[in-house]
Order: C-alpha cells, then sequence, then structure tokens
C-alpha cells in the first residue's frame, strides 16, 4: 500500500475517534451525567455505608453488596467501614473489594477487654464522620449491612425520610423498647423505636447520634443482668443485640423518632404483602426454594472470593419455581429467594473476572447468568405507593377502618418453640438431620432445640454438636437410683431440665420425635390448642387407658387420653406436667408386673413403651384433655385419608414399596452423618409405581417421599461438610477427605483403593453391571495409554531429530571457525575456564 494512502487512512480514523470522544463527553456532560450529577448536588447529596471486619465472611457478602449497588443505580459514593486489628491486616487480601476506609478495631474492647464485634457499626461511623472528607461534603446517609442485597435505588426523602425523621426498617423483635431495658438506658423509652436494617437519615441527625448510640450500646452490653431473652428478645440471651438497641436508645435520647417502614427490606424466605416491591434484600436469616436451601452461617470461614470459578450452590430457575407454587405472593417469595443468590453468585463471576481468574467453563447456569433473562429479571426495582406506607401511615388507617368496622380486629399468633429429645449416638444423628432440614422448608414459625442426653463419657467423643441448636441434659439412660437401662426416660427428663434452665419466650411448645420428617407447619391456632387444651395425635395401641393399668397409675382414668407422637401444648401446661411425666414414667417402668401385652398392648412386654404411659398418666393426673387429631401424622407404609395433608411423617415403623424397604433399626449403628455421601438405599422412582389402586399408589408415594428427604437432608449435610466431589471415587470419612485434598495441594498422586460400603444393602434394587463392561473398560484404558504412549514417543523423535540438525549445523559453522580459536586458545584461566574477553583485551 503507497504511504500516501495509508497516512491519509490514519488521519480519518483519527478524525473519527476525536468526534466519538466528544460524543461520548456530550452525552457524560448533558445526559444521563448531568443527570447525576445534579442529583449530587446540595442538599440531594447521598453517600451509602456498611461495617465489615478483615474476614471471608465479611468479603464474600462485600462482593454482593458491592455488586448489587452498582447494578441498582444507586446514586452516590459507597464506603465500607474495615474495621481490623493490625494482625489482621498482615494476611487481608480484599482491600480492593469496595472503597474503604480502615477503622481501628474495636472487637475488644480497649477499656474492658469485652469481645463484641458488633461494636464495630457505631464506632466505624462515629469514625467516619470525623476523619472523612466524604462526611463534610454530603446531606444524606444510607446505611446498610454486608449482608443484603439492593435491588433498586434507595432515595431517602423519596422513601419520606425528613431533617429530624429517618426512615428505618422494622425490627419488631426488639421487646426491650417495650419493658425495663428502655427505661433503665434512656431517658425517653415512650420515643424508643424497634428499628435496624435499612437506615435513611439527614447527616445532621447522623452527628448527633453517632456518639449516643456507640456510648449506648457500651451500656447496653456492660448491662448483663438484663440480657435474659425475655427481656431483650435475644434468643441466645447472650448481649449480642447490645448494637441494635445501641441504636434504639441512643435514637430516643437525642428524640429521633423514625418513620417505620415494614415493606422497604424483606428476609428472603418471607412472603411479601400484595403489591408490595421490596429495594433490599437482607438474607440474614436461613432460606429454601423447594430442596434447596442457604444459610450464610454456613460459610462463616469460606474464601469463595479467591476461589476461582467457584460460586454458591445453584437454585432452582425461574420456569421451575412455577410449577412450585401456585399462590401468586408465595411464588414471588421463591423469585425473591433466587434472586438474592443469584445476584450473590453474578458479582462472584464478575469478582473472579476482575482478578484475572481464567474464564469460567460454560454451564447451563452460567449461561443463565448471563442471559436476557436474568437482566430483565434483576433490573433495577422502584417501590410502588404500597411499599412506601410508612406504620404510621399503616396505623392511621387501621383506626379508621376499626371505627368503621365493627368486628373484633384479628390478634396477633402466640410464640412457638418446637423441641425434639435425642441421645449422643450415630443413630440419632442421621435423624437428626433428617428433622432439623425438614424443619427449615417446613415453614414452621419459630425457634427449633434439640434436648441432647449424653453421659459425659459419650460427650468426650461426640462429633455432632453442630448438627442442631442443642440444649445439653445430664443423661438418665441408666437410672441414677435403680440402676435400671432404660433410655426412653431421656425424653420427660430433658423436657424437665430444659424447662428449669432454658430461657423460655413461647407461649406454646411443639414436642416431636427425632424420627420424624416435617411436611408442614404445625401451629397451635390451626388445631386449636388451649391453655388446658394440648393437642395431640392418636396412639391407639396404648390400650392400657382402658384397662386396670390407668387405675394403678392415676386417680382420674376417666381422663386417660391415648395420645403421643405430636404433641402442643401451651407453656404453663408444660411447666406444672413435665415433672408429673417423669414420675409417672419411673412408676410405670418399676410396675414390671403388669408389663404384659394384653395390659399395655407393648407386643414385646418389656416395659418398653412406658414413657408414653407416663405421658397419659400425667396428664390424667392434671385432668389435661387433649384434642385428638389424625391429620397430623402418618406413619410412611399407611394409606392415607383422601385430601389430607399430613404434617408430619413417623418412620418409626418399618416401611416398603414393592421389593424396597426401610427399617430405622436397622441403621442404628451405622455413621451416616460423619462418613461423606453416605445415604440410605434410594426409593423407587414414582414414574414405575403401579397406578392401578389409588390407595396404594398414595401410600407409597407417601414412602417414597419420606425416603427421599431423608436422603436430601444427608446429601445437603455433606455438602455443608465440604465433602469432596461426590462424582469422585469415594473417600471414607471426613479424616480421609482432608488427607485427599491435602495431597492434591501439593501435588502427591496418592494410591486410591475402592471401598467396600459399610452399609446395609438392599439387593432387590440393585443393579448388576455386565463383566463385559469391564473388560470393555480396561481394554479401552488400555488402547489410551498405549495412543498416549506413542504421541509422546512420536514427539521425542522429532525433537531428536531437530535437535540433531541444528547440532551438525554447527559442527559445519565450528569448522569455519578452528584456525581463529586456536590462536587464543591459550586464553583460559588457571582453573580451566574459558575467559569472555573485551575487545580491549584481544587488541
Amino acid at each position: 500500500m503507497p504511504i500516501s494512502i495509508f497516512s491519509s487512512q490514519l488521519a480519518l480514523m483519527a478524525r473519527i475517534l476525536v468526534l466519538v470522544g466528544l460524543v461520548v463527553v456530550g452525552l457524560i456532560s448533558g445526559g444521563w451525567g448531568e443527570e447525576e450529577r445534579r442529583s449530587q448536588e446540595a442538599p440531594w447529596r447521598i453517600h451509602t455505608l456498611f461495617s465489615v471486619e478483615c474476614q471471608n465472611y465479611f468479603d464474600w457478602q462485600t462482593v454482593g453488596l458491592m455488586h448489587s449497588f452498582r447494578k441498582a443505580g444507586q446514586p452516590g459514593p459507597i464506603t465500607r467501614l474495615l474495621s481490623c486489628t493490625e494482625d489482621e491486616k498482615k494476611n487481608y487480601r480484599g482491600m480492593d473489594l469496595a472503597p474503604t476506609l480502615e477503622v481501628p478495631s474495636m472487637s475488644r474492647h480497649p477499656k474492658t477487654g469485652d469481645w463484641y464485634p458488633a461494636i464495630n457499626k457505631p464506632a466505624g461511623i462515629v469514625h467516619w464522620l470525623k476523619n472523612s472528607e466524604d462526611a463534610e461534603n454530603v446531606d444524606w446517609v444510607v446505611i446498610l449491612d454486608a449482608d443484603m442485597i439492593v435491588r433498586g435505588p434507595i432515595i431517602p426523602w423519596e422513601l419520606g425520610a425528613e431533617k429530624g425523621r429517618p426512615v428505618a426498617a422494622y425490627y419488631g423483635y426488639l421487646v426491650g423498647c417495650d419493658n425495663i431495658l428502655a427505661q433503665l438506658h434512656t431517658k425517653h423509652p415512650e420515643i424508643c423505636d424497634k428499628v435496624g436494617g435499612l437506615l435513611a437519615m439527614h447527616i445532621d441527625d447522623l452527628r448527633a447520634l453517632a456518639p449516643m448510640w456507640l456510648s449506648k450500646t457500651e451500656e447496653v452490653r456492660e448491662d448483663r443482668a438484663h440480657w435474659a431473652t425475655n427481656i431483650t428478645g435475644d434468643i441466645y440471651g447472650k448481649g449480642w443485640i447490645s448494637e441494635m438497641y445501641g441504636y434504639s436508645f441512643g435514637a430516643a435520647e437525642v428524640k429521633l423518632q423514625h418513620k417505620i417502614n415494614d415493606h422497604l427490606m424483606i428476609y428472603p424466605g418471607y412472603i411479601p404483602r400484595e403489591g408490595v416491591e421490596p429495594i433490599l434484600l437482607h438474607y440474614g436469616l436461613p432460606f429454601s426454594v423447594g430442596n434447596w436451601s442457604f444459610s450464610k452461617l454456613d460459610h462463616h470461614e469460606d474464601d469463595i472470593v479467591y476461589d476461582c470459578g467457584r460460586l454458591f450452590p445453584e437454585p432452582p430457575y425461574p420456569r421451575e419455581l412455577k410449577a412450585m407454587e401456585a399462590d401468586t405472593n408465595k411464588r414471588r417469595a421463591l423469585f425473591l429467594n433466587i434472586e438474592c443468590i443469584n445476584t450473590l453468585n453474578e458479582g462472584l463471576v464478575l469478582q473472579h473476572a476482575a482478578h484475572g481468574c481464567p474464564k469460567p467453563k460454560w454451564s447451563k447456569y452460567m449461561s443463565f447468568l448471563k442471559s436476557k433473562t436474568f437482566d430483565e429479571l434483576t433490573q433495577p426495582k422502584f417501590p410502588t405507593p404500597e411499599s412506601l406506607k410508612t406504620m404510621e401511615t399503616e396505623l392511621q388507617q387501621r383506626v379508621l377502618h376499626e371505627q368503621q368496622v365493627v368486628d373484633e380486629p384479628e390478634m396477633p399468633h402466640p410464640k412457638i418453640h418446637t423441641i425434639f429429645s435425642t441421645e449422643c449416638s450415630p443413630y440419632f444423628d442421621w435423624q437428626t438431620v433428617g428433622l432439623i432440614h425438614s424443619f427449615h422448608l417446613s415453614g414452621q414459625p419459630g425457634n427449633i432445640t434439640r434436648l441432647l442426653s449424653c453421659t459425659d463419657e459419650d460427650l468426650k467423643q461426640y462429633k455432632g454438636h453442630d448438627l442442631a441448636p442443642t440444649h445439653y441434659v445430664p443423661s438418665m439412660s441408666r437410672h441414677p437410683l435403680t440402676g435400671d437401662w432404660y433410655p426412653a426416660i431421656n425424653k420427660p427428663a430433658a423436657v424437665l431440665h430444659w424447662l428449669n434452665h432454658a430461657k423460655i419466650d413461647a407461649e406454646f411448645i411443639v414436642i416431636l420425635d427425632a424420627d420424624m420428617i416435617m411436611r408442614g407447619p404445625i401451629t397451635p391456632w390451626e388445631f386449636k390448642a388451649a391453655r388446658g387444651r394440648p393437642v395431640s395425635t392418636p396412639y391407639d395401641y396404648l390400650i392400657g387407658c382402658n384397662n386396670e393399668l390407668a387405675k394403678l397409675h392415676t386417680r382420674h382414668p376417666e381422663a386417660c387420653d391415648r395420645v403421643g407422637g405430636v404433641i402442643i401444648m401451651h407453656i404453663k401446661d408444660l411447666r406444672k406436667f413435665a415433672l408429673l411425666w417423669l414420675h409417672k414414667t419411673e412408676e410405670v417402668r418399676a410396675d414390671t408386673a403388669h408389663y404384659a401385652k394384653n395390659i399395655t398392648g407393648d407386643i414385646y412386654e418389656s416395659g418398653w413403651i412406658s414413657e408414653m404411659y407416663g405421658y397419659s398418666f400425667g396428664a390424667a393426673e392434671l385432668q389435661l384433655r387433649h384434642l385428638i387429631n389424625n391429620e397430623i401424622l402418618i406413619y410412611p407404609g399407611y394409606i392415607p385419608e383422601p385430601g389430607v395433608k399430613y404434617r408430619v411423617f413417623h418412620y418409626g415403623l418399618e416401611f416398603s414399596v414393592g421389593n424396597w424397604s426401610f427399617d430405622k433399626a436397622n441403621w442404628r449403628n451405622v455413621d451416616l452423618v460423619n462418613k461423606c455421601w453416605a445415604k440410605f438405599p434410594d426409593p423407587p422412582d414414582p414414574s414405575m409405581l403401579d397406578q392401578v389402586d389409588e390407595n396404594v399408589l398414595q401410600r407409597d408415594l407417601l414412602s417414597i417421599e419420606c425416603a427421599k428427604a431423608l436422603n436430601e437432608a444427608l446429601h445437603l449435610h455433606h455438602e455443608k461438610r465440604k465433602c469432596p466431589d461426590p462424582g469422585s471415587l469415594a473417600t471414607p470419612n471426613f479424616e480421609t477427605a482432608k488427607e485427599a485434598t491435602m495431597s492434591r495441594k501439593f501435588g502427591r498422586l496418592d494410591e486410591i483403593h475402592a471401598l467396600r460400603s459399610p452399609f446395609p444393602v438392599n439387593h432387590s434394587q440393585e443393579s448388576s453391571v455386565p463383566a463385559s463392561t469391564n473388560q470393555t473398560f480396561s481394554s479401552m484404558r488400555l488402547w489410551i495409554i498405549g495412543l498416549w504412549v506413542f504421541s509422546i514417543s512420536a514427539f521425542v523423535a522429532v525433537m531428536w531429530v531437530m535437535i540433531s540438525g541444528r547440532r551438525g549445523q554447527k559442527k559445519r559453522a565450528k569448522s569455519h571457525k578452528t584456525k581463529r580459536r586456536a590462536s587464543y586458545s591459550g586464553l583460559w584461566d588457571v582453573n580451566g575456564h574459558d575467559r569472555h574477553l573485551r575487545s580491549s583485551e584481544i587488541l
């Protein structure tokens, strides 16, 4: 190409680039950029803050919040208040994750030595106000938590915030605003607001509030005498929410009353009200969609930010949700759940790419995250008129409504707490995994506690402390007075111990057995439980309620109810009843003269169901008559009543589907929890069931559902324990899994041995692989190895030929230089090494 033509083309390209640059500058200054610039002029300047520490746990939350912040189009800058000790900073990898202001850590209080990392939030904000130039150039501040996903712009004045009237989300569990705690810690308890999570306020209000927030946090944290659950609402009774009270009491001290909104922020797992569009997801609690679930606490030490290509487990896809739920609002809740985790994962993908990770392999999920569908689903959301209603507005509307309507307003539902009893053994551990998993999926309100009865020796060896929220109970398996071995007595003994030692703020207690799978909520209001009227399920085999056994062991045999399994009882009834339950159990157990089957109904005639009679006789003593409901519980293997939605599977008896069967007793000594990917034999596929008899079909479908629920719970448990990929050869337990990981890390290739399964096998369901398949595989493997060896040999041969050729060329070239080199042959040093002479030396 002629030089003149090439030069003219370069000049033309330069002109085009200049024009494009001018257009871009014009767009920035006059289009969206002008609007953004105007929105950040006083008095409309916004700054967003959030507080974290130097931990992997906060790093992945930071990635999610920062990504959603940008995606939502939130105006103004954002600052991460990073509280770290000097030692933590030495190894910290996440300085570039967000615009950051480093804050001196107060996790360990400099004066009291108290370990309380939550205090870093108010301490960090005080530090920002004193030390950041940004604090001098802002009008409105939005304060968020790290474990949040922003769905749309948070504009304080559009949400109704005014100077002197911040907007905040509702934290109804801060009961200390209504009792002695507020009276002790603020001069203005009447304006203590139960708020937190989302805070949007004027900078002048924050300047007045921040020092008080920090001071009141320290004050409440030191008030150990009032940490109890019934005073604070803190389910752990450990003062962990002192910072939240510090905020509420500090705001009351400076007379800041909030516009409280219960619609702008939602916890994934909760159902939004009709017409409400939340603009903030706060994933502080576990949530689930079908068999998939997520809990931030499961990822407390997770370095997923720095592990290229790794994401959180993918949730179901949007089209799958449509088949899961017909109710519009419930389906919206499911969509919010998956939007939360998908946005987190999208942020991680972008974070990995920005830090030089290799491009991830194609997958259906990666394709979805980059799809137009996902982009449209996660476009910025804006509050609806219904979302902007504050509780103050709603209260006014409710008062007007109550003046017009004479019907009695609906009372709030009472609090519930679910409990179940176990022992320190593998048998109860896998049952615990199943029950806890199903509890979280069931929608059961309130908390759950495992009552764990163990000897001191058992506890030394026990590995399952983290399987459930646990209350530890001294074992009575071996009776301390009689020496009788009867582990079933641990149930009433544990309930009594829990009542006497735990802080309980629930009004109703739901008592279950460990060998249960929950399918739906069990609530006192649905099943009409009341004080003096517990609800339970029928145990018709307790024939001792109708014969001499009841006459011997209760003054009110006519009040003896044949019940058990699921119990819903008012806490005041349970406090009166629990001791009688234990005493009557001991009494019936000691009555060996009446163990006979025709008296007790016990087919083993061993007194094993004494605890069940202890329950019925104890309740009869107090004349607690039960509402007996046969639609709560079903045993797998039983034919269900048409149209009944049973809430609980009780797999206490053997059940089967065709040639497949399950009996919990066969798994008494098998450790399914601590062996990676251990599970029960899979039940048949529902599509293989006989469709002729509808009753049999429904029975078998329920049996399959129960078995699948147990296996799904175990699978998720193994995932949480970070077992190796189940697609690879299994490792026998977590220790060998750890060894395998270490060997991979250091490049050692261990010999892999096939492991014999220690679990019972249902041979009728076991498929055998023909020997020819193994032979084909072996011959194919030999063929591949041969091809590999041939390829390497060929490569070596080619390289040898090339190197030989180059050597020949060097020899030919060398022959021309022999005479010249000979003339300098004397220039070798005393060690026999050739000297590299400069031209001046040669001359």
